[in-house]
């Protein structure tokens, strides 16, 4: 007789064990630890096809181990692919995902689980769905994709290409060189090899201790990924038999690690959106000032595409994850627990000094003395609003400029590529929150424009959507109240001057705090449908500040 979830030999588990016996397993697989490996794979997205093969390797580590392998599939979109109209189904689907993976494992009672994951809404979703679960747990990502050099010897990566729209559109490219970016920046399978969203996330499950550390960064095509595959299926049963669950290792010292990490590392801004979201499920108190608290006096020690000329192999050759932690060890909790083994402490213990400091500073000549974010507040973001302070120009740090407003993307898409844009002035994008939106869509191709038609220098970009953790520049969002539950943001006018200062950690609109609100008075939403499963998003859906939970929301 076994002591995991299902005892086969009750008379009451005939049912499953028959049904069980159907899918080709037998009474001795189901004596041992049923394993639920939840993939992500799809022939549709790049960071997520390698999943068709590492789950196989995955299923010969439970193999070995004496456990059971049982997989099964989840939803895995590409923010990339759904840019536009498709953006409003992104976020969502951070919930959709995790409640799938939460209900299958609810139904099934596996014994441990083993996450597939790699991109911007699926790693967040299926920690948010392990952190309800709390099950004996590990994840891993499908590895780096492959940076792309033309015959010059230059290097590309996925934000370059988006960048590129903004340069066609000002002619600084011809359309050939368009067409041969389209082809070949997205050179491989994987992740793309940036630190945007997905590989921020990735990072993080490495950093709080429940995936292996340096597997983010490894390239999706190398043996190595087999063999952390292997590991990873051999160690989840052995967690199972132990029952060494997830908030065994993830605990509230572990998230504070994983955050100040990113910060340390220059992570997207949708780390707080996902961090706060993922605390909240674990039962945690994570809003936007709280995650601001806890990284805004950790050294920038690193920071990787687009936001400086260093990619995903970049990193890894540099020491990867394992070396940027080493980095700012002083500021870690180095006593928790690492799923695969051992402390944190202890694994850090090989890294006895920076490998290339020019990729990876230290504490003492970091490229900011404090984190990646900023968090603005002021009359325009009562509640708040962030900014990739390491993705800006030093000389946008403090800018001030009339606003041009526009109520959606679409707006904002038409007049970059119909109207001229004039130097100074502040974009105002707003009703692209997470109910007004809705969906809270990402403006990540907008934001390269900008860069790409060389105005992230002198024109800002505002919004209570959000951007890219592929996007540079200063593009300010998450802006909190958003414009549809009546945010300021919805009462600015065309016109109306700006003030945004990094430096000093406020954003506001000079106009007073009683024209405001009788501006408000007039307001009307603009025509935003909410069909399907988003009319239940909209009605559900929290401010960005608390992570624009819906089915999690507390």
């Amino acid at each position: 007789m076994n002591s995991y979830c299902h005892n086969i030999n009750d008379p009451g588990e005939a049912y499953y064990v028959g049904l069980m016996h159907a899918c080709g397993y037998d009474k001795t697989d189901l004596e041992k630890p049923v394993i639920g490996i939840v993939n992500s794979y799809t022939d549709v997205n790049p960071g997520h096809k390698p999943f068709k093969e590492l789950a196989q390797s995955v299923r010969d580590g439970i193999l070995m181990a004496g456990g059971t392998p049982a997989e099964f599939s989840v939803p895995a979109p590409c923010d990339g692919m759904a840019q536009g109209g498709g953006m409003h189904y992104i976020l969502p689907q951070r919930e959709l995902i995790a409640g799938s993976a939460e209900a299958m494992v609810k139904a099934h009672n596996f014994d441990g689980l083993v996450f597939l994951c790699s991109c911007d809404k699926i790693v967040p979703g299926m920690l948010m769905a392990a952190a309800s679960l709390n099950k004996p747990t590990l994840f891993l990502t499908a590895g780096a994709m492959m940076p792309y050099q033309d015959d010059e010897g230059k290097i590309f990566a996925t934000p370059d290409l988006k960048e590129s729209i903004g340069k066609f559109r000002v002619g600084s490219i011809t359309e050939e060189e368009f067409d041969a970016y389209k082809r070949s920046i997205c050179f491989s399978c994987g992740t793309c090899s940036m630190y945007g969203t997905a590989n921020t996330m990735g990072v993080f499950a490495e950093a709080i201790g429940i995936a292996p550390i340096g597997s983010t960064t490894t390239v999706f095509c190398s043996a190595e990924k087999h063999r952390q595959a292997k590991a990873v299926g051999q160690r989840i049963v052995e967690l199972a038999k132990e029952k060494i669950c997830f908030k065994d290792i993830v605990t509230e010292n572990s998230v504070i690690n994983g955050l100040r990490h990113v910060s340390a590392t220059g992570g997207s801004t949708n780390a707080q959106l996902h961090i706060c979201a993922i605390a909240q499920v674990m039962g945690l108190p994570m809003d936007m000032e709280r995650f601001d608290e806890i990284q805004r006096n950790v050294p920038c020690v690193a920071k990787f595409k687009p936001s400086s000329k260093y990619n995903m192999s970049d990193y890894h050759h540099a020491g990867g994850v394992g070396a940027t932690l080493k980095a700012i060890s002083p500021l870690l909790n180095l006593d928790e627990k690492l799923a695969m083994g051992g402390t944190l402490g202890e694994y850090l213990e090989k890294y006895a000094e920076i490998k290339n400091p020019e990729i990876i500073r230290s504490m003492e000549e970091p490229l900011y003395a404090e984190g990646c974010f900023t968090v603005l507040k002021g009359n325009l973001a009562p509640q708040g609003c962030i900014v990739k302070k390491s993705g800006v120009e030093p000389s946008m740090f403090y800018h001030r400029g009339p606003a041009v407003c526009f109520d959606s993307e679409e707006d904002l898409r038409d007049f970059m590529t119909t109207k001229e844009i004039k130097p100074g002035c502040v974009l105002v994008i707003r009703y692209e929150g997470p109910q007004g939106g809705p969906g809270m869509r990402e403006l990540s191709i907008p934001a390269a424009m900008l860069v790409g038609m060389g105005l992230h220098t002198s024109v800002a970009m505002i919004t209570d959507g959000r951007f890219s953790g592929a996007t540079r520049g200063p593009c300010i969002g998450h802006i909190t109240p958003e414009a549809w539950v009546g945010g300021p943001i919805a009462a600015i006018k065309d016109g109306d001057i700006i003030e945004i200062d990094l430096e000093n950690k406020s954003i506001k609109v000079e106009v007073s705090d009683e024209q405001i609100a009788e501006r408000l008075k007039t307001v009307k939403l603009p025509d935003h449908p909410a069909e399907g499963v988003m009319n239940a998003y909209r009605a559900m859906a929290q401010g960005a500040d608390k992570g624009a939970l819906w089915l999690y929301r507390k």
